[in-house]
Formats: C-alpha cells, structure tokens, sequence
C-alpha cells in the first residue's frame, strides 16, 4: 500500500532533520526524532520506522556520552551514513518500501562497523535502543510476542526491561495486603 504524501513528508523531515542535529551533535534533538518514528512504527509495524527510531537513538546516545569523539572516522562514517538516508529519501519519494528499507538497513551496517574497536560497544548501544523502542512501541498497545519479533528481540529481554522501569507508585504495581485479596475474591465470587 503507498504511503500518502503527508507521511512521506514526514519520514522525509525526520531524515533530514536527522543529518542536521548529527552535524550539531544535537543529542537531544536526535533523541526527538526517534520518537516521531514511533507511532508509525506501532501502528504500520513497519521496518523502516523501526530501524530509523533504533539507529537515531544510537546516535543521540553516542553523541550523549561523546563516544563519537573516540572514534578517528567519525566524519568519514558521517559522509557515508549521510549517503545511505539520501538514497533512503529518494527512495521514500519515490514509494520504493523495499529500496527505502535497504538503504536504512545499510546505513545502520555503516553505524555498527563504525570502530573496530568500538564494535562491541556499539553493537551493545544497538541493542539497548532496540529494546528501549520496543518498549516504547509496546506501550502504544501492540503485544509483547509481536512487539518482539518486529524489533528482532526476544520477549525475555524486553519483559526485563519493562519490569525493570514499572513506576512503583502506579496503582497496577502495587501489592494488595492478604486482606485485600480476599475480599475481591470474595467480591468477585459473590
């Protein structure tokens, strides 16, 4: 199915606003990206969205922490990415899904072998992102099994997570005395 002209406007401005806040080093900016991409991605399920929140929250964090600066290639992986999301936006205008998703999935390569030396590490901040998205697309009401499979997580790693960041003051975390208990059963029984 294409995609109307308002989201390809859409996908377009976060692209584009993408190589902008990476040339400022605009972490929070890049943090607010990744989170325009998330209800299209719950509610499309669509790769592309998801590879984008993923590989621009990777880049708000590598930015945040100024990992970047580690990093002796950094404008050479800048000029290559920056390649990979203009032929993502060409592709995208042109409603080529399958070229568009590609050429993310190779600017998201470009990021992971970014340092040889910092592989592991970014290969980890990949993950984390994967995981943090999920969850995020996952409290915008799609199901655990398919929130999982459509990041490519497991659904061990993502429940972790959300446990891990439940608010005990929400009513739904809180523990109800042995008392308590019993008079709803009963209450529901009767």
């Amino acid at each position: 199915m294409p995609l109307d002209e308002k989201e390809v406007e859409h996908i377009k401005n976060v692209l584009v606003n993408t190589k902008i806040s990476l040339a400022q080093n605009d972490a929070v900016k890049l943090k607010e990206l990744s989170n325009l991409t998330l209800h299209r991605a719950s509610i499309e399920q669509d790769p592309g969205s998801i590879t984008i929140a993923v590989v621009i929250y990777t880049l708000s964090k590598l930015i945040e922490r100024d990992d970047y600066k580690r990093t002796d290639n950094w404008p050479r992986f800048l000029k290559k990415f920056n390649a990979f999301i203009d032929l993502a936006i060409d592709a995208i205008e042109k409603q080529d899904k399958e070229d568009f998703n590609a050429h993310l999935a190779e600017a998201r390569k470009t990021l992971e072998s970014l340092s040889l030396n910092m592989k592991p590490y970014i290969q980890e901040v990949l993950r984390k992102a994967s995981i943090n998205k999920a969850s995020k697309i996952y409290e915008h009401g799609l199901s655990l099994e398919k929130t999982a499979k459509i990041i490519g997580i497991t659904q061990w790693e993502l429940t972790d997570y959300i446990g891990q960041k439940a608010s005990p003051d929400l009513k739904q975390n809180l523990t109800l005395s042995a008392k308590a208990r019993a008079k709803t059963a009963m209450e529901f029984f009767s």
